[in-house]
């Protein structure tokens, strides 16, 4: 199948060699010309274990390709990938301007179906604004119907005609974890796919054929279920994180032991292991974001997410726990000591420092007059890219 990434970040990078990797003839579009200059030229530009073997493979193989074209991309694939970055704005909502500028960019280029597909994680009613904009470039250019995959011709919005529409929009989020992410593509837990026309589906189960040969991963849902599914899970996720801290917290309070307390109710089948260790606090560029668009979604809506909320100043705070044991056992003032930090990320095997705990615990030893050395197996780059 021919498949365009619109964006070669994180999600779109490992999206795009996987599914090369799978047999399909990719093409991967980014208008950052240093990117994708950097890609072919051999690199690649940021770090997941086993992502640049991938890449090159395919390169190698032909089916997998970097450009800046976009008539040339929208050109090129059945299926379009969004999978651009959809950075918090201040108040915690996620900015759509790179989605919605993706999907004119497609409108104003097409000349066939597509299956214009949201990979980025984004809040409920994005398909929506994305379809907008796709039917508003298409109606400037006066077109009413276009070429369908199957023959025939697909019609605009709800027009006459064949009744198949002249694009679908589905949502597909990812579910990758930084640094197993490729392991986490190529044997996914589940593959969510919301759509509201069964021509997308068709070929959303196609494109995902190879995953479902002994096992149905795919789950086929309405359009807003699929968009609320990735933030639901990554929220649910978050959650366990504070409440074990905030345990744990409680118990060196009471003198229990938390890996005791863990174990205890991880053997409950109900709860289980997954997520439930107590540590410095979540970060990353998923958690902290999804949380907070999810609140704020709450809010759009009229019903505040109570327990979101306590989520985030759990976890706020929780990232300044170590630092305040620091300072009842040495003091405020740290001029002449000297500490030393093990991992610098925000978890191991990647090198994402984005609300890294180790961030708030460097900078509050600096501000007390604290020497720190630090080392990360894979972050040191990025820690001196942002701290010189």
């Amino acid at each position: 199948m021919k498949i365009t990434v619109i964006g070669s970040g994180y999600v779109g990078l490992v999206s795009g060699a996987c599914l090369a990797e799978l047999g399909n003839d990719v093409v991967c579009l980014d208008v950052d010309s240093r990117k994708i200059d950097i890609l072919n030229s051999g690199g690649v530009p940021i770090f997941e274990p086993g992502l640049e073997d991938v890449i090159k493979n395919n390169v190698a193989a032909g089916r997998l390709r970097f450009t800046t074209d976009v008539a040339e991309s929208v050109a090129h694939g059945l299926v379009q990938m969004i999978a651009v970055g959809t950075p918090p704005d201040e108040d915690g909502s996620a900015d759509l301007q790179y989605v919605i500028a993706a999907a004119r960019a497609i409108g104003r280029t097409m000349t066939e179906y597509k299956v214009i597909v949201d990979k980025s994680t984004v809040p409920v009613g994005t398909a929506e604004k994305v379809k907008m904009a796709v039917q508003e470039e298409l109606d400037k250019r006066g077109i009413t119907s276009l070429p369908s995959p199957a023959g025939g011709r697909g019609t605009g919005g709800e027009g006459p005609g064949t009744g198949q529409p002249a694009f679908s929009v589905v949502s597909n989020p990812e579910f990758l974890k930084e640094g197993a992410a490729i392991d986490d593509f190529n044997r996914p837990d589940r593959i969510v796919v919301g759509a509201d026309d069964e021509q997308a589906i068709k070929i959303m189960r196609e494109m995902y054929a190879p995953f479902q040969r002994n096992h149905e991963r795919l789950m086929v849902m309405d359009i807003r279920s699929a968009e609320l599914t990735k933030y639901a899970a990554n929220a649910m996720l978050a959650t366990r994180i504070s409440f074990m801290n905030e345990l744990a917290n409680l118990a060196e309070r009471v003198g229990a032991d938390i890996e005791h307390v863990r174990k205890g109710i991880g053997s409950d089948q109900r709860i289980g292991y997954h997520f439930l260790y107590a540590g410095c606090g979540y970060g990353g560029s998923c958690f902290p974001k999804d949380v907070r668009a999810l609140q704020r979604t709450g809010e759009e809506y009229g019903l505040p997410m109570k327990v979101l909320a306590a989520v985030e100043l759990v976890n706020d705070a929780q990232k300044s726990v170590l630092l305040q044991k620091i300072t009842r056992r040495f003091g405020e003032d740290l001029k002449g000591k000297h500490f030393a930090l093990w991992g610098l990320s925000f978890k191991p095997g990647t090198d994402d420092m984005r609300e890294a705990s180790s961030r708030v615990v460097m900078e509050g030893l600096w501000a007390r007059g604290a020497t720190v050395t630090a080392y990360d197996p894979v972050a040191m780059k990025e820690t001196r890219h942002i701290y010189g």
